[in-house]
């Protein structure tokens, strides 16, 4: 049976009217859809005029439901998704907890009401119908084609939200308290999908773009510097429940663990609203920027600067300094820095810049210069101090995360623990030295199931 206009125009009209929710109403998923109905309203007597357009709407439109990344895709799952992840007045208003003015409010729950009933417009009908439209213009194959894809549309049906906040049946715009406390808990748009993140980008310059497959360690696969981890965990929790917390610098030397260990924190309390946003160096002039855009959230930020060091005093060292203290712009409640470092005091030394006798003259000037070096990392309120393993430590840390891989098993722990251990020492020896990071690549190593390099060499002799 045709869509007749009167189950084609107020699917349009519902589209047409979202205010708040305008990211959803001009997303590629409901622009397609919009144009297709618009082209089935047309007369029939069109139809051989329309259908390369008809076609090709309808092509964007089930390529855009096909586009997410779930098991079974469909059109309400897609249309949740977008309206849970939503970037607006509304979501960012509920993400802090503030009391909504009446009017938001409203216009909140009417536009939940329109992309309710959108949701659960039954598209695979109007697969059926594009196929027919495209049938009676004489393109048989084409509307085969779309009748296939209607088909699979209909086996996927009506989904139910993951979150559960928009069920199939009712009206979303009754769920406004529930979606209200979802992004209270979650954050809204991409903050509160996601939880690692880096600034700008090349498609995405001077905002946040999400990490979206973030290094997954957490604290139990690290070992070893527990003390050290104790002192950034504790700092962590201050932040997050409200307390007074430091800025961090990890310093130490190479592959010590510090970036997994910030990288562990914040996947270990991503679900207690902790974000991290990870900011090269060059983008510290965009501080100001930087913390508009955080300190109007809810979720807490860790600006995470990895490798921090300097060449010398410039403009990036300038402005880190002054948000770390004693610039005019205070650093939001929400925000903290943590820096890693192989270098103590983050700016090259060079001797002269050290005041000696022989610069009599210009004492001053060489001593000022060295303090000025030395003020950035002294405005980190807590350093931890990060130094290479002893033999044992190492071999522990190998061990650690060996079991982890279950390279090392308990019933064959015993006999092969000689072995496991002399080849670790050998290969440290022969490649980085002594760190968290080379006995990971030890176990790398050991997982691929090749032959050492030293054994290989020996065979070619």
């Amino acid at each position: 049976m045709p869509l007749s206009r009167y189950m084609i125009y107020p699917i349009m009209i519902d589209i047409n009217s979202i205010t708040l929710f305008a990211n959803v109403r001009d997303s590629a998923l409901l622009r397609s859809l919009h144009k297709t109905l618009r082209l089935l309203a047309l007369e029939h007597h069109e139809a051989p005029k329309i259908a390369p357009r008809l076609a090709r709407s309808w092509a964007k439109f089930s390529a855009t439901i096909a586009g997410f990344e779930v098991n079974a895709p469909s059109f309400y799952h897609a249309l949740t998704f977008l309206t849970l992840t939503d970037d607006n007045q509304f979501t960012h208003a509920a993400e802090t907890g503030a009391e909504l003015p009446p009017l938001l409010a409203a216009l909140a729950k009417t536009d939940l009401s329109r992309l309710g009933r959108i949701a659960v417009y039954d598209v695979a009908a109007l697969g059926v119908q594009v196929a027919g439209r495209l049938r009676n213009a004489g393109f048989e194959q084409a509307a085969h084609g779309i009748e296939v894809e209607a088909h699979a549309l209909n086996a996927a049906g009506v989904q139910q939200a993951h979150n559960s906040v928009f069920p199939a049946q009712g009206d979303w715009g009754e769920r406004l308290p529930a979606f209200v406390e979802y992004l209270k808990a979650n954050g809204a748009g991409q903050v509160g999908l996601y939880h690692a993140f880096h600034w700008g980008g090349a498609l995405a310059d001077g905002a946040l773009t999400p990490v979206r497959k973030p290094d997954p360690v957490r604290l139990a696969d690290l070992s070893g510097y527990e003390e050290q981890r104790s002192v950034v965990v504790a700092n962590t929790l201050r932040f997050l429940e409200g307390g007074s917390a430091n800025n961090l610098l990890l310093y130490g030397d190479r592959g010590t663990g510090k970036s997994a260990t910030v990288k562990a924190i914040c996947n270990e309390y991503a679900v207690r609203g902790l974000r991290l946003l990870e900011l090269p160096k060059q983008s510290l002039s965009e501080l100001s920027l930087i913390l508009e855009t955080l300190g109007s959230r809810a979720m807490r930020f860790i600006i995470f600067i990895d490798d921090l060091s300097f060449e010398a005093i410039d403009d990036f060292f300038t402005s880190l300094k002054m948000l770390l203290e004693g610039g005019i712009e205070a650093r939001p409640a929400n925000v903290v820095i943590y820096a890693t470092s192989n270098r103590r005091h983050l700016v090259k030394e060079r001797f002269a810049d050290r005041p000696t006798a022989a610069q009599a003259d210009s004492e001053v000037r060489a001593f000022d210069t060295m303090q000025e070096q030395f003020s950035l990392a002294d405005r980190f309120g807590l350093t931890v101090v990060y130094t290479s393993p002893s033999q044992d430590e190492y071999l522990s840390i190998a061990e650690h995360i060996a079991t982890q891989r279950g390279i090392l098993l308990p019933e064959t722990y015993a006999a092969e623990r000689g072995v496991f251990r002399e080849n670790a020492i050998r290969w440290e020896r022969w490649f980085n030295g002594r760190s968290p990071r080379t006995a990971v690549q030890y176990v790398d190593w050991l997982a691929g199931g090749a032959g050492f390099p030293w054994l290989t060499l020996a065979e070619s002799r």
